[in-house]
């Protein structure tokens, strides 16, 4: 078992910036591939940046590209995701998931957080 513990949602206008943080416990968290996903109330779960066991290959949705980044600390059994430029239609709730093998689609992912709200005012 993976437990994954999303922080660092909240609220932020437009042009803002905001860093998500997902810590990890129980098992080996460098065996396991990482990705953020979101949901928007109504909306299907949308998959927004993913990266390797060693975090040396990392690769974001054409929506959040150059805008955000995910980065992971092994060390600290942890993953992030950068998020500037913040536009209201990033309004989501947002997940982190663990997976062994490395993919874009959530049904590939074995564990997932409670996830955090991210709310973008215009």
């Amino acid at each position: 078992q993976v437990q994954l513990v999303e922080s660092g949602g909240g609220l932020v206008q437009a042009g803002g910036s905001l860093r998500l943080s997902c810590a990890a416990s129980g098992r080996t968290f460098s065996n396991y591939a990482m990705g953020w996903f979101r949901q928007a109330p109504g909306k299907e779960r949308e998959f927004v940046a993913r990266t390797s066991r060693s975090g040396g290959s990392a690769f974001h949705a054409d929506s959040v590209k150059g805008r955000f980044t995910i980065s992971r600390d092994n060390a600290k059994n942890t993953v992030y995701l950068q998020m500037n430029s913040l536009k209201p239609e990033d309004t989501a709730v947002y997940y982190c998931a663990a997976s062994t093998v490395l993919s874009s689609i959530p049904s590939r992912y074995d564990y997932w957080g409670q996830g955090t709200q991210v709310t973008v005012s215009s």
